[in-house]
């Protein structure tokens, strides 16, 4: 059975024909302002609890997974400011009959 939109947002997620509501306190986000990256981070963190390798072995209706990818340094502006990088990997998988990308495949 694929992963319901509650297994991987939270309880509260919800959808219809034009919207989709996630709570950001269930995705970890703080506040009435936060950014759109603080929105996406939050998302996709709170996704990679439920979409891990381990479900999808077991699960062939599971299409995605969020993993951990190599966390890291960078240098960015001047003077080089030291950033800590970390990669979270998301894998989508799906029969092979197309050549595009297609959310709705997932």
């Amino acid at each position: 059975m694929e992963p319901t939109l509650q297994q991987i947002f939270g309880a509260s997620a919800t959808q219809d024909a034009t919207t989709v509501t996630i709570l950001k306190s269930e995705i970890g986000v703080l506040g009435a302002s936060a950014t759109g990256e603080a929105i996406l981070t939050g998302a996709v963190l709170k996704a990679q609890a439920y979409l891990t390798q381990t479900n999808y072995d077991a699960n062939i209706d599971q299409s995605v997974v969020v993993d951990n990818g190599f966390p890291g340094f960078v240098n960015r502006g001047e003077p080089a400011v030291q950033y800590r990088t970390d990669q979270l990997t998301i894998t989508l998988s799906k029969v092979d009959d197309a050549v595009t990308l297609d959310p709705n495949d997932y």
